[in-house]
């Protein structure tokens, strides 16, 4: 079975689509059908319905999938013990952050790194941090530079990094920002605007405040921190943002003494796959700060 036609259809998988399979792989679209074809005829069964634009796995394709990208990460994780031996750091790292830490904590990062490894190709992702973790534990990314969950799958290896305290924050005009003693009885008398259930920040706030028996009425969500925080800033509620968001002096940070909330930001890693020598340095540098 070959490699380069396993990953020809896990890439029609993920992007359920042949031209972006093909747009990944920096191959034509033909070459990536006649990949897909060709397994299909030596597995001797259809992986891939294909209904107009629309491609969707089998029963059989759905089997597959799982098994290829086992086989994949093996034959990944076997270069990069090899690779290793050399003692280099040259290669490509392929990596997922998110816009805020991106914008925010990887700046120095990044230059020292690609000033000390100007051999190795970066390949950084923008996505959530939920959809980084997942990546990283699928194998389609070596490492991610995110908020770390609270409930982790076994799968994955965490590293703190960055101590990412969080604010309650309302802007200047908003009734809440006239209160001298604010708490959590007053956050819920007044709409907020939240990350969207299910990320981890959002599942900080909602676990702080279960036992606390505080309902939240939400009204906008989204998962742009950046959004968020424009949101606060014309009245549209009172939000909980990191706190390096809010240098600009048309926010009001509530001090809710019942409740002092952080995150913690790092790099995430797959337990079971070996990290080469640039993911490695990439580890050291965050490390070093």
């Amino acid at each position: 079975m070959d490699i380069n036609n396993l990953k020809a259809f896990v890439k029609v998988a993920e992007h359920g689509s042949f031209s972006l399979a093909a747009e990944s792989l920096h191959l034509t679209q033909p070459a990536v059908s006649k990949r897909v074809a060709t397994l299909e005829f030596e597995l001797n069964t259809r992986l891939f319905d294909r209904i107009g634009h629309q491609v969707t796995l089998t029963e059989g394709g759905n089997q597959l999938l799982p098994r290829a990208r086992n086989m994949l990460n093996e034959v990944t994780d076997i270069q990069r013990s090899l690779a290793n031996l050399t003692d280099q750091v040259t290669g490509r790292l392929s990596m997922g952050t998110s816009h805020h830490i991106g914008l925010h904590r990887l700046p120095p990062v990044l230059r020292k790194f690609s000033r000390s490894y100007p051999d190795v190709q970066l390949d950084i992702q923008f996505m959530g941090s939920e959809n980084a973790c997942s990546a990283v534990e699928q194998g389609q990314l070596e490492l991610a530079i995110a908020t770390l969950p609270t409930q982790p799958s076994p799968q994955l290896e965490l590293t703190a990094i960055w101590d990412d305290p969080l604010c309650f924050v309302v802007g200047k005009d908003h009734p809440l920002a006239k209160i001298s003693q604010p708490n959590l009885k007053t956050l819920s008398e007044h709409q907020a605007v939240l990350p969207t259930i299910g990320t981890y920040t959002r599942d900080i706030l909602e676990q702080a405040l279960a036992p606390k028996g505080v309902p939240i009425q939400t009204g906008i969500s989204t998962n742009y921190l950046e959004t968020l925080k424009m949101l606060v800033s014309i009245g549209l509620g009172w939000s909980l943002l990191p706190g390096t968001l809010l240098k600009e002096t048309e926010f009001k940070i509530l001090q809710i003494e019942e409740l002092q909330l952080s995150r913690t930001l790092g790099v995430i890693r797959h337990r079971k796959r070996t990290l080469s020598n640039a993911a490695i340095a990439m580890l050291a540098a965050c490390q070093a700060g």
